[in-house]
């Protein structure tokens, strides 16, 4: 129960770092409010590529979790970003 209470707190920590490293890519690089930067990427096409961006971060979690040795943080952390290679991948067909 506690190794799946861990990957959980992975997971959770990774979708917030690739919210969080969204946000910034559009704070930062993209001159519209943070709703309208996403309202253009739907009609755009670009959504994807903007989580992509956004998924970056989660890289700088995975690594920290596994250098205090929380494998099982990691592994959420993983996991919350094939999640969302496999969003990118629907946005990306269709």
């Amino acid at each position: 129960m506690n190794r799946n209470k861990e990957i959980l707190i992975g997971l959770v920590v990774g979708f917030i770092a690739n919210a969080i490293g969204t946000i910034l890519y559009i704070f930062f690089f993209v001159d519209l409010a943070i709703s309208e930067a996403f309202k253009a990427a739907v009609e755009q096409g670009s959504l994807g590529s903007i989580l992509a961006l956004g998924a970056i971060l989660n890289l700088v979690a995975f690594f920290g979790f596994l250098k205090i040795r929380r494998d099982g943080r990691a592994k959420g952390v993983l996991i919350a970003t094939l999640v969302t290679a496999l969003l990118i991948l629907f946005f990306k067909i269709f």
